[in-house]
């Protein structure tokens, strides 16, 4: 498991930071989709705004979207940036990080402490 950064401040302006973590993508098949769906279900119960990033290529997509996130085809070995912008948004960055780093809780779906 790769952890490129550690969850981040970035200063946006004076009354708002925008937080961003960097990520690679360790699940075998990368987010197909039940990873997918996990992602963004987490990532909507959290108010602020959330955006990712796959491997460099500067298109921030929104990442509430199961059509973008599926979209973007974020394999095995993907470098995933995630950015969140607005309230809840450094616990938002902490457990999507969580989430990836953990294969999206899918041990657990098939009865398996990983």
């Amino acid at each position: 498991m790769s952890n490129k950064q550690d969850a981040r401040p970035q200063e946006k302006d004076h009354v708002t930071k925008q937080w961003q973590t960097e990520i690679e993508v360790i699940h075998g098949i990368g987010l197909h989709a039940r990873p997918s769906v996990i992602f963004t279900r987490l990532a909507k119960t959290f108010p602020c705004t959330i955006e990712i990033e796959v491997n460099g290529s500067s298109v921030w997509l929104n990442g509430k979207s199961i059509v973008k996130v599926m979209g973007a085809k974020i394999r095995k070995g993907s470098v995933l940036k995630i950015r969140a912008d607005g309230i809840r948004a450094a616990e938002a960055i902490a457990a999507l990080k969580e989430l990836v780093e953990h294969n999206f809780d899918e041990g657990k779906l098939h009865g398996r402490n990983v």
